[in-house]
């Protein structure tokens, strides 16, 4: 019974209990907004993006100053590509697409305004 206990023990400890592999990365984004047709103040709006990868499931959610926090959720193609659909309220959306890649990571929010830039790793 003991070299089964010492056994698990030694694979719990190699492989963990049941938590996932690796920790998710984390990215974020803190930028103000450009404008689309019809709205003048989207260069007024700053918004902060925060993005989590673990494995191909992305999450995310962002905040613009004075509004709600909105989530999202996508993933990743073989390209490290991906697109999403955020519901901003009202049976308004925004579209979220991106790209996450070693070299360089990158979000865009088109709807209302744009909202665009690199993603900063933080994890």
């Amino acid at each position: 019974m003991r070299i089964v206990t010492l056994s698990t023990m030694a694979a719990l400890a190699l492989f963990g209990t049941g938590a996932a592999w690796a920790d998710p990365v984390m990215y974020t984004l803190t930028g103000m907004g450009t404008g689309v047709l019809g709205s003048s103040k989207c260069a007024t709006y700053q918004i902060t993006i925060d993005v989590s990868v673990d494995g191909k499931a992305v999450k995310g959610l962002f905040k613009q100053q004075g509004r709600p926090e909105r989530p999202f959720a996508a993933t990743l193609d073989d390209k490290g590509a991906f697109k999403a659909k955020a519901d901003v309220g009202e049976g308004n959306v925004m579209d979220v697409t991106g790209t996450i890649s070693d070299k360089e990571s990158r979000i865009l929010l088109d709807g209302y305004c744009k909202f665009e830039g690199k993603l900063s790793r933080t994890s």
